[in-house]
Order: structure tokens, then C-alpha cells, then sequence
């Protein structure tokens, strides 16, 4: 079994650092990129339907938890999406990959967990990474771009919905990840509206199918198989796997886009990789506070 959950993580994770590819290419059919979002996540949702009525009876008194996965893991995903669509794919994957960064912080403030040595060098080559990927001194001069925000804030909403899921472990997986995807499809057509779109693209048939295949195929089999994996799994193995995520995303958008990273911007970028794998070495955080202390008991 343990097997078996290693090789599927591996592939959940080679499509997750593929997931640039599909994106663009439906925003090339004609799909606007906020519009991507709304229409995969919708389907999705609807594909999850049968998880929600299977745990219905959890969605009443798990309100809370299932609010902040809706709310935080919604956001996460449109501004990935977004950034992935819109920007350099190696540059926003790093930036995203601040994750540790912002779990160890919200860690600390949320569950109570200490911030250990290697922990805090990890936070600092996460600061000290980024502050090189964005252009080091150079960007006081031109300031980052809304690419580089959307990025950053992708990764910091999906590190507090995961500390989230990890604090409200009573609440079903399977009822939380419906959720998630509910969240997106609301922020996305809150923005669509708001940027008076039509919600409604006018695509070929052949553009709707490929978007069906991404979002029922694609995007279902690395959101499960992710899910199931890191259940099956020590942390620490899973946390080293998924960073296979980013060296994907790296090695793909290099090869087919042609994308590159100047000197120092590789070198921010291994700092933030050290970063993401000292945070998978064992070590004592401490236990919790009252779980919810500062989260109003989700």
C-alpha cells in the first residue's frame, strides 16, 4: 500500500506542476482566465456532489471549518490560476511555492506550534529566495506585479487552508475538498461580475470538451489522488514528493515555453526549494493549543 501511495503521489504531482500547460492553452481557445476557473471549478463541484449528500449531516455543525476552506482554499485557487495563466509559469510557481514560509507562521499563531531552528532558517531562506525572485534591490525600482501578488497570495491562502484542514479534523476530507471548490466558483464569479464579463464565453464546442476533460479528468484525478496519498503516508515523505510539483513546473515551462531564470533568480529560487525540504525534516513542533484558539473553535 505504502508503494502504491508514493507512485500515485508522484503522478498527482507531475500534474499539478503540469497544470500551466491546459490552463493557457484553454485561455488560447478564448476561455478569459478568470472564466477557466469559474467553469472548471463548477464542474468539479458538481462531479463532488455525491461526497456532499454522502456527508451532509457533517455540514451544519462543521459550519466553520467547511466556511474557511470555502473562503481560503477558493481564493488559493483562482489566484493560482490566475498567475499561472497570466505570468512567467517558473517565476509564480516559486512564489507560490512559499507555502512553508506562511505554514510555519500561520503554524505558530493558529495551532501553537514552535518554531524550531530549522524551521526559522527555513523561514529565512524563504524570505531571502523571494526577495531575489522579485529582483532584489532592483525592485525597489520597479516594484513587483500583480502576477508576482496574485503568486504570493496563492500560496499563503493555501497554507492557511491547509492549517485549516489540519484543524478540523473531525469535519470529513472528502465534504471539505467540495467545498474548496465551491469557494473558487464563487470568488471567480464574483470577479466576472464585477469585471462585467459574460459568464457565458462564446468558444467553440471543441473548446467546452477539452475544459470538461481538464476539469473532470485532469484536475478530479490530482485533487483525489492527492488527497488519498498523503493519508496513506508519513508527512515528512509526502511534503519531499510534492515538491516534484515545482520541479515540473520548472523543468516543463523550460522546455516548451522556453521560459529561463536569470542567476540570481535561480539562486532565490534554490533557497526557496532548501526552504520547502528542511520543512520536511522531522522535528518536534510542539503540541497544540486548544485548537482553536485563535480560529474560534472551527
Amino acid at each position: 500500500m505504502q508503494s502504491i501511495a508514493v507512485w500515485t503521489l508522484l503522478g498527482a504531482s507531475i500534474l499539478w506542476g503540469m497544470t500551466w500547460l491546459p490552463l493557457k492553452y484553454l485561455h488560447q481557445l478564448g476561455f478569459d482566465g478568470i472564466l477557466i476557473t469559474l467553469w472548471v471549478y463548477l464542474l468539479m463541484f458538481a462531479l463532488a456532489m455525491p461526497f456532499v449528500w454522502r456527508y451532509r449531516a457533517y455540514i451544519t455543525p462543521h459550519w466553520k471549518p467547511l466556511l474557511g476552506v470555502m473562503l481560503l482554499g477558493g481564493g488559493a485557487q483562482l489566484a493560482f490560476n490566475t498567475s499561472m495563466i497570466y505570468g512567467d509559469v517558473i517565476r509564480a510557481m516559486v512564489l507560490f511555492y512559499l507555502i512553508p514560509l506562511w505554514g510555519v507562521l500561520g503554524g505558530r499563531i493558529f495551532l501553537g506550534e514552535l518554531i524550531t531552528p530549522i524551521r526559522a532558517l527555513g523561514m529565512v531562506l524563504s524570505v531571502f529566495g523571494a526577495f531575489l525572485v522579485v529582483g532584489g534591490f532592483d525592485a525597489f525600482e520597479s516594484p513587483p506585479t500583480w502576477i508576482d501578488a496574485l503568486a504570493i497570495a496563492s500560496g499563503f491562502l493555501f497554507a492557511m487552508n491547509n492549517i485549516t484542514f489540519r484543524a478540523s479534523t473531525e469535519t470529513p476530507v472528502m465534504l471539505k475538498v467540495p467545498f474548496m471548490f465551491l469557494g473558487a466558483v464563487l470568488f471567480s464569479t464574483l470577479v466576472v461580475i464585477a469585471m462585467q464579463e459574460p459568464l457565458m464565453p462564446s468558444v467553440s464546442v471543441d473548446a467546452w470538451w477539452i475544459l470538461f476533460a481538464y476539469a473532470a479528468i485532469w484536475m478530479m484525478l490530482a485533487n483525489l489522488a492527492t488527497q488519498w496519498a498523503v493519508t496513506k503516508m508519513e508527512s515528512g515523505k509526502s511534503s519531499i514528493i510534492l515538491i516534484l510539483e515545482l520541479v515540473t513546473a520548472v523543468v516543463s515551462a523550460s522546455l516548451i515555453l522556453g521560459e529561463t531564470m536569470s542567476f540570481w533568480e535561480m539562486v532565490g529560487g534554490g533557497f526557496i526549494l532548501l526552504a520547502a525540504m528542511l520543512e520536511t525534516v522531522p522535528q518536534n513542533t510542539g503540541k497544540e493549543r486548544t485548537k482553536m484558539n485563535n480560529l474560534g473553535a472551527l
